[in-house]
């Protein structure tokens, strides 16, 4: 629907115009966590120690995080559904996203548009995006605003609706959205087939955006199901940041989101990726002035265990998923870094750009990418043999607990200016919910960060990075089409 926040991407988690440095910072900056402990009409839990969130469950299921900042008068609020497009089933790809477009539509007190309007009016701004994981709408509005856009977004997920001709406008815009930013964007398009390649049962294999059949196939019928179905309280989180009291937003919550009928949150299936057994590859042949190459390996992810009050507790697994991120930052998580000096410095570089990536965390199965874009003169099997190589060469020499104290203090500092955006603290909370992990899950994440040790990098890069975990992604450049008149936007949403 739009250009999701800058660190947590809407559709494409490795974007076409991704740096190559995908820098630690960033990860830090978008880490999730949240787990929703409260009783009904109780305060969840006290609030560890610099944690100043507070979490509440409503009488009807939903959840509602507050943090005060007081340093000066504005708000971000979210509110974020537990829905994403892993989610949906096959046939239905982009069915979360078009609902996103459409929660804009209208209710029976609202025009189509009327609430942005209104939210503008207000001296705000708001949009929304959808991930593989959930669909979040947010707002952020001058303090004393705040009851307005609450009864506003409570009005909106309770009681949203749209006649059939509006959907038929909007799913044009969809289709039109998915032209500019895949069908248009190689590497984009790239990362779509290398993602349903990879994953064979995992929803992760689908679009989020959808694919275009799907999407010529859509009904309105389909979303208004979606909805019901998902956009359910126990399903959803209030999340508040910013200048304001706690008491008053707890009053406010319960006035407006509070009186909204519980529904059940239909039962997850569990939909295991089978083990891969060998190489996968795939060349995508698409106009573009360079080639591209993308190591996809498929790794652990980060659960709740990971970030324990005992760290012993921690799953091999989670342990695992916290070294890998430390050797993606180790690879390429500062200016300098060794894909950096190695792969693009000196008279004997052999790319443009190089980059390393771990996933991490998400409701879904992870990846870490190491890619590149092969200099002039190289190719790209020179730059995919030297992205490996470096990997190879931790797992024979490991790396100095001086490299290891660099990164560690790009994580300090990286948590240092997050706390400056009151958007950024929403947005962390929220994430935090969506994942299950604790109010103060980033604080504990850096912590245990903290302990990676130079031998748990040097083991999981002997362990997760050879040909039976790896989808390999090649672009391959072809001339643009001389007949090939430029892509004018659709009309008919502002988002």
């Amino acid at each position: 629907m739009t250009t999701c926040p800058p660190l947590m991407p809407d559709f494409y988690p490795l974007s076409q115009d991704r740096p190559a440095a995908t820098r630690l910072s960033r990860q830090i900056l978008s880490l999730l966590g949240g787990l929703c402990l409260a009783a009904s009409g109780a305060i969840a839990q006290s609030p560890p120690p610099g944690v100043l969130a507070q979490q509440f469950t409503l009488a009807n299921g939903m959840t509602l995080i507050v943090k005060p900042d007081r340093r000066a008068p504005t708000v971000a609020h979210m509110l974020w559904v537990r829905v994403g497009s892993m989610d949906e089933v096959d046939g239905s790809s982009g069915v979360a996203h078009a609902l996103e477009h459409m929660m804009f539509k209208g209710t029976p007190s609202l025009k189509p548009g009327e609430f942005s309007r209104r939210i503008a009016a207000l001296g705000g701004r708001d949009n929304a995006f959808t991930s593989r994981d959930a669909t979040a709408y947010h707002q952020q509005i001058p303090a004393a605003r705040l009851e307005e856009v609450m009864q506003l977004e409570a009005d909106r997920f309770a009681n949203t609706q749209w006649d059939d001709e509006e959907f038929k406008r909007e799913i044009e815009v969809v289709k039109e959205e998915r032209r500019l930013r895949t069908e248009d964007a190689p590497r984009s398009q790239l990362y779509e087939f290398a993602y349903a390649t990879a994953f064979t049962a995992a929803p992760y294999r689908r679009p989020i955006v959808g694919w275009m059949s799907d999407l010529d196939a859509m009904t309105s019928a389909d979303l208004r199901a979606f909805y019901r179905q998902w956009y359910v309280p126990g399903n959803a989180a209030v999340v508040i940041a910013g200048d304001v009291d706690v008491a008053q937003v707890r009053a406010l919550a319960d006035k407006y989101y509070g009186r909204i009928p519980a529904g059940a949150t239909p039962a997850r299936k569990p939909r295991t990726e089978p083990a891969q057994a060998g190489l996968r590859q795939l060349e995508h042949k698409a106009s573009a002035s360079q080639a591209y190459v993308s190591l996809m390996f498929k790794v652990p992810q980060l659960d709740a265990s990971g970030l324990a009050d005992a760290p012993a507790a921690a799953s091999a697994a989670s342990r695992d998923a916290l070294a890998l991120t430390v050797l993606s930052a180790v690879l390429d998580g500062y200016s300098g870094a060794r894909l950096d000096r190695a792969l693009t410095q000196g008279p004997d570089r052999v790319a443009d750009s190089a980059g390393a990536y771990n996933g991490l965390m998400g409701r879904g199965p992870q990846v870490f990418v190491l890619d590149g874009v092969p200099a002039e003169g190289k190719t790209v099997s020179q730059v995919r043999e030297a992205l490996r190589q470096q990997v190879s060469k931790i797992v024979r020499e490991g790396v100095s607990p001086a490299e290891l104290q660099r990164v560690k203090t790009q994580w300090v500092a990286a948590e240092t200016y997050k706390l400056d955006a009151i958007f950024s603290q929403a947005r962390e909370l929220g994430s935090q919910w969506i994942n299950g992990f604790g109010l103060d899950g980033n604080a504990r994440l850096v912590a245990r960060l903290r302990t990676v040790t130079p031998e748990e990098v040097q083991a999981v890069a002997a362990r997760y990075f050879g040909d039976d975990q790896l989808t390999q992604a090649t672009l391959v450049p072809q001339a643009p089409d001389p007949n090939r008149k430029p892509r004018v936007p659709a009309q008919g949403s502002r988002h």
